[in-house]
């Protein structure tokens, strides 16, 4: 999920049902304003990252059996109506990953969702063109800060990385785990340094149900987070949580709107089911200043991705 200056920009994760197989741009009040169809089948799209020319970029990277021959990034330039597809392959083997980062010139890196505290950065070793395979290059690895952070899977939910962002004005990017946030200075443009060589500022995201999502505010002084949905009980609702992102230490980024362990807050109730009978508003927490939710298949509109080749 992202945030615009419009609203926001979500997808969900899962394209079992073809009229959920799009692109989702939100108004400030969550309302659907507009679709973006893909135009061929997503297979696994697992975050959303956003250029500062205001392209789109949908990481189509989820492998969960780690066999996928190729990965792909869609990109869906400002103004158009269809994203285009491109292709990537792995140098060693298959990887699950599920974060997205886009660096300060607008490369994509790719981060593994990892499992044992470890986490691998890969990045294109060339332009994207439709039609082509690129080759990915591994770029360093990312050792998951070691919390006891309470989530619903122990131990492995605090050592694997299921979402990624990055801060409006650059300066700061997260990584998030099913437990935790963790945010890096960006001082000197060089987000794989950041990544692989600093030191992370710890976010505890306690007891989410399956928390695969997180974004910065508009104003960048919050963290936005939603746990997917499909295998909560029935009747759940997904919640849009609002913690206090970190202040920088090098940088003049505004500060944490409090101090102490964050306290998450639910800011705004509404959610949006896509069906074949048009859209329809549910009542659904959800958390103000980014993106709504992602719920592959409960019906549930959310922040996520989906494809295949």
């Amino acid at each position: 999920m992202v945030a615009t200056d419009e609203g926001y920009v979500v997808i969900n994760d899962g394209a079992e049902d073809e009229a959920r197989r799009r692109i989702f741009f939100l108004d400030q009040r969550c309302a659907v304003v507009r679709t973006v169809s893909f135009p061929s089948r997503p297979r696994d799209t697992e975050d959303l990252a956003i250029g500062r020319d205001g392209t789109i970029w949908v990481a189509d990277i989820g492998d969960n059996d780690r066999s996928r021959p190729t990965v792909a990034l869609w990109r869906l330039a400002p103004g158009a109506k269809q994203p285009v597809l491109h292709r990537m392959t792995y140098p060693d083997r298959p990887h699950d990953a599920e974060a997205l980062l886009l660096d300060t010139a607008g490369r994509p890196l790719i981060i593994t969702k990892g499992g044992s505290g470890t986490v691998f950065l890969y990045a294109p070793t060339g332009a994207l063109r439709p039609g082509a395979t690129t080759p990915l290059a591994a770029l360093g690895q990312v050792t998951v800060p070691t919390t006891s952070t309470s989530n619903p899977f122990s131990f492995l939910g605090r050592g694997v990385i299921t979402g990624a962002a990055s801060a409006p004005d650059g300066r700061r990017v997260v990584l998030r785990s099913y437990a935790d946030a963790f945010e890096y200075d960006v001082p000197a443009g060089d987000v794989v340094r950041a990544l692989t060589a600093g030191t992370a500022r710890i976010t505890p995201l306690p007891d989410e149900p399956q928390g695969e999502s997180i974004t910065y505010s508009r104003d960048g002084r919050s963290l936005l987070t939603v746990s997917e949905s499909a295998d909560q009980p029935s009747g759940t609702r997904p919640t849009i949580l609002r913690y206090p992102a970190t202040a920088s230490t090098v940088t003049s980024a505004p500060p944490p709107e409090s101090t102490g362990p964050a306290a998450p807050t639910a800011v705004r109730r509404a959610a949006e089911e896509v069906g074949g009978g048009g859209e329809r508003t549910w009542p659904l927490a959800a958390g103000a200043g980014t993106l709504l939710a992602l719920l592959a298949l409960a019906g549930v509109l959310g922040w996520r991705h989906t494809a295949r080749r």
